[in-house]
């Protein structure tokens, strides 16, 4: 894929971002707030890697889910032949009225990269120096994303798990959407404690960076700042006052109505609603510990802006003259 000739540039100077997560944790939230940065280019959930590389269900450690057979086009690196239906059309339509992609490789690895190409052409295209891509179940395709995008940064959002599952059940009860939200309590704690696991294997990793809701609402300020530090963008620039930019389809996706405006609000406690205090004790013995994440993650930020701070320390005292 060649880029338009109206665009400029290196696109290895474009960043590339993938916000991941468990459902329901507030991914659309960050990416809409991203979206409201001027040097930011984002688009609707593609869902490209989880569609070209598929086992989604054994991925997330589902009950009896096994991964497919690998045959010999597989073990080639080929595509599935199943799988070249969604991709071909997903990637002309990132294009919208003129497709920039003609024509879809067979190779599943050049297909990868051609998409993130297509991203980085994109951005371009938009004036933008980054692009956002959120699907929250690419949480478990990152060696896939990192093999063809080294450069990627990943931010993971984290929500605590009661209402991680709250959320998940309140929207099945109002929306009915079996696809999205269906299992039951069981299938989606075996699912955040697989994304907690993930999580926490990232911990440290200088292209990863986590967001946890409860800090995002309660101090946005101070969380904008460390998210745009990590994204190398201007935190003090004048966001746009809502999202403008198109993140959700909210006729199928009516559950994302309230995150796509980019503006952190408090939200009414759905646990206390919907669970009894018995269920309550049956997810604290069933779901991963969430504050020991969250206190591994603040522990490593603060040695780590000790060291930064000391290191600095250093620079400016050799850099000093001495006196005689």
């Amino acid at each position: 894929m060649s880029l338009p000739a109206q665009v400029g540039g290196d696109p290895q100077t474009v960043q590339r971002t993938f916000i991941v997560g468990c459902p329901r944790s507030g991914t659309t939230l960050v990416q809409a707030m991203l979206a409201r940065h001027p040097d930011v280019y984002t688009l609707p959930e593609t869902a490209f890697f989880e569609l070209l590389y598929a086992d989604l269900q054994w991925r997330w450690g589902d009950h009896r889910a096994q991964p497919r057979r690998r045959r010999w086009r597989q073990r080639l690196g080929l595509m599935r032949k199943e799988v070249r239906p969604s991709i071909v059309p997903l990637l002309r339509s990132l294009g919208g009225n003129r497709p920039q992609v003609r024509r879809v490789p067979f190779h599943s690895n050049v297909c990868a990269v051609r998409f993130i190409d297509l991203l980085d052409a994109l951005a371009l295209q938009a004036g933008c120096s980054l692009w956002v891509e959120k699907t929250p179940n690419h949480l478990l395709y990152m060696p896939e994303i990192e093999a063809c995008a080294s450069d990627a940064r990943f931010i993971h959002v984290i929500r605590p798990g009661a209402d991680v599952l709250a959320s998940l059940m309140d929207a099945y009860l109002r929306f009915e959407d079996d696809d999205a939200f269906g299992g039951g309590a069981v299938h989606w704690v075996r699912r955040w404690n697989r994304a907690m696991q993930i999580h926490e294997t990232c911990l440290g990793r200088a292209n990863h960076t986590f967001v946890f809701l409860e800090d995002l609402v309660h101090e946005p300020d101070s969380e904008w700042a460390r998210i745009c530090q990590f994204l190398g963008l201007p935190h003090d620039l004048r966001l746009a006052d809502t999202c403008s930019q198109a993140i959700a389809d909210l006729e199928h996706e009516p559950w994302k109505r309230g995150a796509v405006s980019g503006l952190p609000r408090p939200s009414k406690n759905k646990a206390d609603d919907l669970f009894t205090a018995k269920f309550k004790l049956w997810l604290d013995d069933h779901l991963e510990s969430y504050d020991n994440l969250r206190m591994k993650c603040l522990l490593f930020r603060n040695r780590t802006a000790r060291t930064d701070h000391g290191q600095a320390l250093r620079k400016h005292s050799a850099s000093s003259p001495r006196l005689a």
